[in-house]
């Protein structure tokens, strides 16, 4: 009887192990190109993690501008849908990719990095929009 229990509780605890990495996040760096496909194929939010100023000078189509260094950005983020895809990006990458960390803490399932941020988008010949 004693066996029948140790091997039902280590059943259960693998059951357990099992869904827990089933809900974990899931962070990419994607290049400039994979993600023109995710935009093209999947219903995703585009977040700048750039500071408004930056934002103003050119930003990639249907983005929203979440400051990384505004101290309410942690307040920010929780206002996005945590079961639809986000893909991060800043200026060069450096910004976006801490940015992915805070994401996966706050529960996010699908988060996309783009590995050169706006400047590698610009270079390879991607839209850039402006408000004028």
């Amino acid at each position: 009887m004693k066996k029948i229990s140790i091997v039902l509780s280590l059943m259960f605890a693998l059951t357990l192990t099992n869904c827990e990495q089933e809900t974990q996040s899931e962070i990419k760096v994607i290049s400039p190109e994979e993600m023109q496909t995710i935009l093209e194929l999947d219903d995703v939010q585009i977040v700048d993690v750039r500071t408004p100023e930056e934002y103003k000078n050119g930003f990639i189509d249907n983005s929203q501008n979440i400051d990384f260094k505004s101290p309410t950005f942690d307040e920010d983020i929780t206002k996005l849908d945590k079961t639809k895809p986000v893909v991060l990006y800043c200026k060069s990458g450096g910004r976006s990719a801490k940015c992915t960390k805070k994401l996966k803490d706050a529960g996010f399932v699908k988060i996309y990095d783009l590995k050169g941020g706006i400047t590698q988008w610009k270079f390879k010949g991607h839209e850039i929009k402006t408000f004028e």
